[in-house]
């Protein structure tokens, strides 16, 4: 199924584009809002998701750079493996690593993830403390929106073994 890797880097080409024109466009932590509830703001994020330790003193940016690069070998191999029938998972399986491959390029050339999508809403306050979502891109779009369907596929009826 590595016919779908045209899916990764797609993901990494549209992921990489989008952070070029925001950082040609965007000071750091300038934000321009959009539409209500809809900003896009220049952030950078040393840390993992939601920024987790991105205040740790440097070392987090090795270990999310070889965390990635590890998940990404296991990703391409779980999909080399895959058989014809399994298209959702494929599918799914290349949108987290091309979201994957799109964070790594940007950890090895900054040493941060460049994000720039932010929602707010203020429901969020009691539950983040703040009524911003936080930061994200297109490569953790990419990431969430393959887990999702990574999920959805597994609930789907499997055919028994006779």
């Amino acid at each position: 199924m590595l016919k779908w890797l045209w899916l990764s880097g797609l993901v990494v080409v549209l992921d990489q584009a989008s952070k070029w024109l925001m950082v040609s466009w965007l000071s750091l932590h300038e934000q321009v809002a959009v539409m209500a509830h809809f900003n896009l703001t220049m952030a950078h994020n040393t840390g993992a998701a939601f920024s987790f330790l991105a205040n740790a003193g440097g070392w987090q940016h090795w270990f999310f750079l070889a965390l990635a690069i590890g998940v990404s070998i296991f990703l391409l191999i779980w999909l080399k493996g895959l058989t014809q029938d399994k298209k959702l998972e494929a599918f799914s399986i290349a949108m987290i690593l091309g979201g994957a491959v799109g964070n790594v390029i940007d950890r090895f050339n900054y040493g941060y993830v460049i994000d720039f999508l932010q929602f707010y809403a203020d429901f969020l306050k009691p539950v983040l403390g703040s009524p911003y979502f936080p930061s994200f891109n297109l490569a953790d779009s990419a990431i969430f929106l393959g887990a999702v369907l990574l999920i959805i596929d597994s609930f789907k009826s499997k055919p028994e073994a006779q």
